[in-house]
């Protein structure tokens, strides 16, 4: 029997409907600012799209571009200003920068109550220690909700996460075990792999290499939620064997139209939640 398709798509827009609704009703539009630095096209295209997004539920777009050899003093200037102006809720440096950047570093500038992918060592802190005033990274935001959305229940359940970003893995983990899962986090030193996946409910992968989770590595009727997204010769290619997966588990992801829908999505859920946070502490 094949395996429930999980539409990022469809939910997606929903929580768009939501935030726009939201939206027009302020008496002044939230502000995302995105900084693009280099000419990675598919940076160049996670903004674009993000952007979009935003002016499609009424969000303020606030776009700064700079070349591959931009200097760290000029992201830094940029950072404060932008840390300072009332019209910008939210910040969003996206990543990866070039080599000679301190990515580190410049994330630690932004100021914790705009950090709308939730990376400043503030707020990565409050999410491991389970606090509900940290902001959470948009991807793993975007998994929580299509679980929910497609009724896995995670208290108990067993949960194996591969990749340890700090973009997805690691916040991942750390927003499984607050819904009282318990949680195996694999990565790419760990033995026996096959194995461990084989005994989980919930299966996550996100490392960016092509249909690494295949059919054998899933127990029957497990969910298996795919966060990859690899450029391949036709299109987009997931971490997970699609077709072959799909025969085995109980609900799966699709790339496209799983969770990357969600992450865009939940930027704008973040951003929305800033300006709502940053406005009551001004008031």
């Amino acid at each position: 029997m094949a395996a429930r398709l999980i539409d990022g798509k469809a939910l997606a827009a929903r929580i768009r409907e939501r935030v726009a609704v939201e939206v027009s009703g302020r008496s002044s539009p939230p502000g995302l600012a995105t900084i693009l630095v280099g000419e990675d096209p598919a940076s160049e295209v996670y903004v674009r799209m993000k952007r979009e997004d935003s002016a499609q539920v009424g969000i303020k777009s606030f776009h700064h571009e700079f070349g591959e050899e931009a200097s760290e003093a000029e992201l830094v200037g940029l950072i404060g200003a932008l840390n300072g102006d009332e019209r910008v809720h939210a910040i969003l440096l996206q990543l990866p920068l070039p080599a000679h950047l301190n990515q580190d570093a410049l994330i630690s500038l932004i100021d914790p109550a705009k950090d709308v992918d939730g990376l400043t060592p503030l707020n990565a802190g409050l999410l491991t220690q389970g606090r509900e005033e940290a902001i959470v990274p948009c991807t793993p935001a975007g998994v929580i909700e299509l679980l929910s959305d497609v009724g896995a229940s995670l208290d108990g359940a067993h949960a194996v996460v591969i990749g340890r970003s700090i973009l997805v893995g690691k916040p991942l983990a750390a927003l499984l075990l607050k819904a009282n899962a318990t949680v195996t986090h694999c990565h790419s030193h760990t033995r026996e792999l096959a194995a461990i996946c084989r005994e989980a409910d919930v299966l996550v992968v996100a490392v960016g290499s092509p249909r690494l989770l295949t059919a054998e590595m899933v127990r029957p009727g497990a969910i298996v939620i795919d966060v990859g997204s690899n450029r391949g010769p036709s299109g987009l290619i997931g971490d997970v064997d699609f077709d072959a997966v799909s025969e085995i588990a109980a609900a799966i992801t699709p790339v496209p139209g799983g969770v990357g829908p969600m992450t865009r999505a939940m930027l704008l859920v973040n951003t929305l939640a800033a300006a709502r946070r940053l406005t009551t502490a001004n008031q």
